[in-house]
């Protein structure tokens, strides 16, 4: 690895040679793949629910926080349990039930004027665009789960 490099994965053999090197890949394609990268991108930041009323900071902020940050904790945890088809569909479940939920909090932001027309646009776009890959994950979770 050069300098630039520090932390970075050493490049994997594509050849399905060893057990343990195809389940260390999978491992590496959840931490950085696609859903959960975006995931970890939109979590609801916050200092955009900063600027929400005092009133709400138990109720919609703490709730819009805790869903966008639960997408990619259900699916780190049914990365890790992929080894059981039907548990791994479960907790892809629950990232897109937590995906569902935040657009839910999203909309209630908006009709509160907490948040404006395209910053809602952009949040509940992009998780419908989450939503799609998980439920693309779901329907073919015999390629992630050994």
């Amino acid at each position: 690895m050069g300098a630039g490099d520090a932390g970075a994965m050493p490049a994997l053999s594509s050849s399905k040679g060893s057990s343990a090197r195809t389940r260390h890949e999978k491992i590496f394609v959840c931490r950085n793949g696609a859903v959960h990268v975006e995931g970890e991108r939109l979590q609801v930041d916050v200092r955009l629910t900063r600027t929400f009323p005092a009133e709400e900071r138990f109720s919609l902020t703490d709730q819009i926080r805790r869903a966008s940050r639960s997408v990619c904790t259900n699916l780190s945890e049914g990365w890790r349990k992929r080894r059981y088809k039907a548990v791994f569909g479960n907790k892809l479940s629950d990232a897109m039930q937590e995906a569902s939920e935040t657009q839910t909090w999203l909309e209630f932001s908006l009709a509160g004027g907490y948040i404006d027309q395209p910053i809602f646009d952009e949040l509940f776009q992009a998780y419908e665009n989450i939503l799609g890959k998980l439920n693309n994950m779901e329907r073919k979770a015999d390629t992630f789960c050994f």
